[in-house]
């Protein structure tokens, strides 16, 4: 019984490394060239249906400014960017591949209402 309890305990552990080693760590800049400050930053996994949470916090994102925003423990480096400015304008930035390229947004990147 105890080859069958060593095995299984292996078993388990490459399971958990294996899920372990699928999950990376990327990152993006935002710059901010929109003429308006930026209150909300929502940034989600290309696949998912909804937004996750707001990544500023308490935080802005002025104009001008560049924030890097870390993205740890996924499993695909393509994101879908939504920012909201101070008048409640949204930019929205569909499958980007952070490993390829950051953001720059302009007011012409506005989302049509």
């Amino acid at each position: 019984m105890g080859f069958w309890i060593r095995s299984f305990v292996v078993l388990l552990i490459s399971a958990w490394f294996g899920a372990s080693a699928l999950a990376e760590d990327y990152y993006v800049e935002i710059t901010n060239k929109t003429g308006f400050t930026i209150y909300y930053m929502y940034v989600s996994p290309a696949e998912s249906t909804d937004w996750e949470e707001d990544l500023l916090g308490e935080d802005v994102l002025m104009n001008g400014t560049k924030r890097r925003v870390n993205l740890n423990g996924y499993s695909s480096p393509v994101f879908d960017i939504k920012l909201v400015d101070e008048d409640g304008d949204s930019y929205t930035f569909w499958k980007v591949d952070v490993s390829k390229k950051d953001i720059v947004v302009r007011f012409e990147d506005m989302d049509k209402k």
